[in-house]
């Protein structure tokens, strides 16, 4: 794989046109690289579908628009060429670090707000997706309560079925969670989509920066669950958060049900115990919808 990226590189991409590669090493696995270039540059390099790396670099330059860079940095997509049946998105090289997220949390409180000051009246996306490896259905609704259901839930719920959930049986609690939902009537603004600890990180002059998203326009809280799911964010990351824009003060009657969707694609892509916590999330959703 070294070779035949190497040579797309070299071949390829207008972006390294002067220069040279003069190294390329796998970063932590074989579809994420990083080179260094005559010029002084370091880039990062991500392998995957084209399909996929072109979703995520629409959703890079959309973050993008919204965020403040003072506060949040958004890699600038460079390039995407082909290799073999996979093609490299190319990336600036960000050295992360372990600092203080209140600015990520600022930062993204932010961007929420700004891209829900545009005053979009829908809730949705207007391309097929992904989130992780699985599908994330394009679509847009009026209604927040059907947003979330019909172009989040009951997609992962399908593929669910193969594993054992039953979208019939479930249907009563799907209408019930619409309108829970609706009565909470949140703005739509452009979340990240897949907020977890591994796509979020704080750089050397503690501005945060955000990657590998799946964007839409949804309800802000959908990022802030997700932050929660499986940890990595600090409770100054919550602070700069509430600092720049305060949630809802039922926000936390929201994470599980938001989250639900994040386990039912983990349950269809990966399996074990995530299934059974699709199964207690459904119960817990039972008894604060119905």
């Amino acid at each position: 794989m070294r070779t035949q990226l190497l040579e797309a590189l070299q071949n390829d991409c207008a972006e390294l046109q002067g220069c040279q590669c003069t190294s390329l090493e796998p970063v932590g696995s074989s579809s994420t690289w990083r080179a260094e270039v005559s010029d002084g540059r370091s880039l990062f390099l991500k392998l995957a579908s084209p399909a996929m790396l072109k979703v995520e670099s629409r959703g890079l330059r959309s973050l993008k628009h919204w965020a403040d860079p003072a506060l949040l940095l958004i890699p600038d997509p460079l390039a995407m060429v082909p290799v073999g049946e996979l093609a490299a998105l190319i990336l600036p090289w960000l050295d992360f670090g372990r600092g203080d997220q209140y600015e990520l949390g600022r930062g993204l409180a932010r961007l929420h707000r700004t891209s829900a000051d545009a005053g979009m009246d829908r809730f949705g996306w207007d391309e097929e997706g992904f989130i992780g490896l699985g599908p994330q259905p394009s679509g847009w609704l009026s209604s927040w309560g059907d947003a979330f259901v019909t172009l989040r839930l009951t997609p992962q719920l399908q593929l669910a079925s193969s594993w054992g959930l039953a979208l019939d049986q479930l249907e009563p609690l799907l209408a019930a969670t619409r309108v829970w939902l609706d009565q909470h009537q949140p703005l739509s603004c452009l979340v990240h989509g897949d907020l977890w600890g591994g796509n979020a990180s704080v750089l050397a002059d503690e501005r945060g920066a955000l990657i590998d998203p799946a964007c839409w326009w949804a309800d802000r809280e959908v990022d802030l669950a997700m932050t929660r799911l499986f940890g990595g964010f600090s409770a100054r990351f919550y602070e700069g958060y509430q600092k720049e824009w305060p949630l809802d003060p039922g926000y936390r009657d929201r994470i599980d049900l938001y989250n639900f969707y994040h386990l039912l694609n983990h349950a269809n892509l990966f399996g074990g115990g995530y299934k059974n916590q699709c199964l207690m999330a459904i119960k817990a959703m039972r008894s604060m919808v119905l």
